[in-house]
């Protein structure tokens, strides 16, 4: 599971970092993780990966949001 956690992270970063992956990730993120990985995966572990991916960026915007408004005060 540990490994799992460490590929969605890696997947985060290099989609944060990269405006044309960040792109795609937003109009197909299955194709987006597999052009990541460089692998072409079965739909249902792909899609939990997607899943995985979107739950972490939802995190870390929340995490960046907080820490905006924690400098206002």
């Amino acid at each position: 599971m540990d490994n799992i956690k460490e590929k969605i992270e890696e997947i985060v970063e290099k989609i944060k970092n990269s405006e044309d992956l960040a792109d795609l990730f937003k109009k197909d993120p299955i194709k987006a993780i597999e052009k990541i990985l460089g692998v072409d995966l079965p739909d249902d572990i792909i899609e939990k990966v997607v899943d995985g991916v979107k739950a972490k960026m939802a995190v870390d915007g929340a995490k960046d949001v907080l820490g905006a408004l924690k400098k206002l005060f």
